[in-house]
């Protein structure tokens, strides 16, 4: 099974911690503002701002912190501006990796992203190194009790996806990032709750490292995601499932 399915399963273990420290928070405020200055801060009219602040009362991030993250947003507050950056590099046992970020303030963040490469035994690499190895595309993840898979199928197929696949606690949805809302509408639409919900990098291939280099790999995957300004990190790996369930 891939890095990704089997990262986005122990990260899921892992949510109830993150919120506690407050960091889900942060990362949800940024996806907010990110979303009302691309579209407006209208949910009825603006779709995607309408799921980041779906998915940020799902963690119970207070309403006073998603009004004023919005107002940021819009520039009606100050602190609203944020760049989108993708770094690319290299983790243990030659894993390629691809991180998304929205930082405020890039001369910070990209020396940070550089230092928990470094100290978890990969490095930054430049643009266009690693990203021909990924695709970009939507990727939502449903409970398997949740829904059945054959009623599943209909649902995404006909909004427009791509692809359905089934593991062993849930199942994800590929689909391009233009329809992405379109699928996950048709999920609302059809009462199926979604685990996971974003636009993400997919490798086109994987590579298979040692269960040493696998477990170095994951911490750096933790490590990165354990930064504020990290949205979400790729990867190209694969490991055993018995290793999965170790580390989860």
């Amino acid at each position: 099974m891939s890095g990704h399915s089997h990262w986005a399963t122990i990260r899921r273990g892992k949510a109830a911690v993150d919120a506690k420290r407050g960091r889900i928070f942060s990362k949800c405020a940024k996806l907010i503002m990110s979303a009302a200055r691309q579209g407006g801060g209208d949910p009825d009219s603006n779709i995607r701002l309408r799921y980041v602040i779906d998915d940020a009362r799902a963690v119970n991030m207070p309403r006073e912190s998603i009004e004023r993250a919005i107002l940021k947003g819009t520039g009606e507050l100050e602190g609203g501006q944020l760049d989108e950056i993708v770094y690319e590099g290299y983790g243990p046992g030659g894993v390629a990796l691809m991180v998304q970020v929205l930082t405020d303030n890039r001369n910070r963040t990209t020396p940070e992203i550089r230092r928990v490469f470094e100290t978890t035994g990969g490095s930054v690499s430049r643009p266009g190194s690693v990203a021909w190895m990924f695709e970009k595309r939507g990727l939502l993840s449903i409970k398997r009790s949740a829904v059945d898979e054959d009623k599943l199928l209909e649902i995404v197929l006909d909004a427009g996806a791509d692809d359905l696949r089934s593991y062993d606690e849930v199942y994800e949805i590929l689909c391009e990032p233009g329809v992405f809302n379109v699928v996950r509408q048709a999920l609302t639409k059809n009462n199926v709750a979604t685990e996971t919900a974003q636009v993400t990098y997919i490798a086109k291939r994987n590579v298979t490292p040692s269960p040493q280099e696998a477990r170095r790999a994951l911490q750096l995957m933790e490590a990165l995601e354990e930064h504020d300004d990290v949205q979400n990190v790729s990867a190209n790996f694969e490991i055993s499932a018995e290793l999965a369930a170790e580390l989860k």
